[in-house]
């Protein structure tokens, strides 16, 4: 097939996030003609960065984990220039603020406890889970018995409700984008283990450097952005600007939403939306890289961003990160704020607000049973990927992105693509 320019087309993938990434490169190293088209002006989908007023900001707080195994095989890491969070959480609690560290990762002399006022009972059943997700294979615990929620795993791993409460819930909302623990455990047992294996960070400029690195590798002709695709036709997609491209196969590799608009359907999974606030603050709140969460879960959690990385600012002043569920409204914003003061005991009259982004369906809900990879075929010619057909991560997409391809590149050698 051809298409609008002459050049012969095998596969069409509509949207370049990470997904949109992968399935490309796996396609045209597998020796097929692709073309990729991106309704932005970007790469990226999700994982953008903006220059705003001299800051560094992504479009919504967000962290890279070096344990991926998709990670591992497409991206050079040294070039990305990585800048690493403290392996461990604080808890801003009625009681003041509480550390916790992973105990297997080295601490200076001197330094803090693994775990503050935590129980002897609760250390083991803690240490017990903690081994067993970071030991065993990874498809042992994704076929492990029957899937609950990750409210019910805990519970039944022995923890208490005090650890759940005072640590495991705040932190994991922020991980999850939702504070009932309702996510599935097959999800969390694999997030733990990658947490215990990796290293949480961010890349020098931005996590949009991540999808910025796989693009670049793509040869010249392939990507197209400004390309919004208006609908699929039998013979493969219709520009919104007008015209068409044939193809033997399109994958869309959009966001769930506009996954939906483009296959009729389809099932789509609920969206989690969150905001993003950005404050810069005359100096730092907090002088180390490390995630604060709240007990009383005002806030998913925040961070001083230059503490992670000081080139994320362009004046000097601290850069603030707090991430909320939802999108709140000003009375909302002003209680998170006043919620900030109390949790870094700083005076936020003095912080300026800088940026706030909201993004829906930042991640697909994970109730239980949950399937861990979905095919992509959903008709002759017609595929689907992305993270809400696999897992809410980057890992998900990358790999929803390389099923893609595999069940592409087999359906056109059998001829039923």
């Amino acid at each position: 097939m051809r298409g609008t320019d002459g050049e012969a087309v095998d596969v069409v993938v509509v949207g370049a996030g990470a997904a949109g990434l992968a399935c490309s490169a796996d396609l045209l190293a597998a020796g097929l003609r692709v073309r990729l088209l991106e309704a932005g002006d970007a790469v990226g989908g999700r994982m953008r960065t903006d220059r705003i007023a001299g800051f560094t900001l992504d479009r919504g707080f967000q962290v890279f984990n070096t344990a991926y195994p998709q990670v591992k095989r497409r991206l050079e890491l040294r070039a990305l220039r990585l800048r690493p969070f403290i392996a461990g959480v604080l808890v801003h609690t009625a009681d003041g603020t509480r550390r916790f560290t992973d105990p297997t990762r080295r601490r200076g002399k001197g330094g803090p406890l693994p775990v503050e006022g935590v129980s002897a009972r609760d250390l083991a059943a803690l240490g017990v889970l903690s081994a067993r997700d970071m030991l065993a294979p990874a498809s042992w615990l994704r076929r492990r018995g029957a899937d609950t929620t990750t409210a019910t795993a805990l519970a039944a791993a022995g923890l208490s409700a005090d650890l759940v409460e005072g640590l495991l819930r705040p932190f994991l909302s922020g991980v999850f984008l939702e504070d009932e623990l309702e996510t599935s455990a097959r999800f969390f047992h694999l997030v733990w283990r990658s947490m215990l294996r990796g290293t949480l960070c961010l890349p020098a400029d931005g996590i949009g450097a991540v999808p910025a690195q796989l693009a670049a590798r793509l040869p010249d002709g392939v990507l197209r952005t400004g390309a919004r695709v208006a609908s699929l036709t039998p013979d493969g997609v219709a520009l919104a600007e007008g015209g068409g491209l044939p193809a033997r196969a399109v994958v869309v590799a959009t966001g769930q939403s506009a996954a939906g608009d483009l296959l009729p359907g389809l099932d789509v999974p609920r969206g989690r939306t969150v905001t993003t606030l950005y404050h810069a603050a005359p100096r730092s709140p907090l002088a180390e890289p490390t995630l604060l969460v709240d007990a009383r879960r005002r806030f998913l959690n925040t961070c001083v961003l230059t503490e992670v990385h000081r080139g994320y600012s362009g004046d000097g002043r601290a850069l603030v990160s707090t991430s909320v569920l939802g999108a709140p409204g000003p009375a909302e914003v002003a209680d998170v704020e006043a919620a900030l003061g109390e949790a870094y005991g700083a005076d936020v009259t003095t912080w300026e607000a800088v940026h706030r982004v909201t993004v829906p369906d930042a991640l697909p809900a994970m109730p239980p049973p949950l399937v861990l990879s979905r095919t992509t075929r959903v008709a002759p010619g017609r595929y689907v990927c992305g993270d809400h057909r696999a897992t809410g991560s980057l890992q998900g997409a990358l790999a929803s992105g390389a099923r893609a391809a595999r069940e592409v590149l087999a359906d056109l050698e059998r001829g039923t693509g």
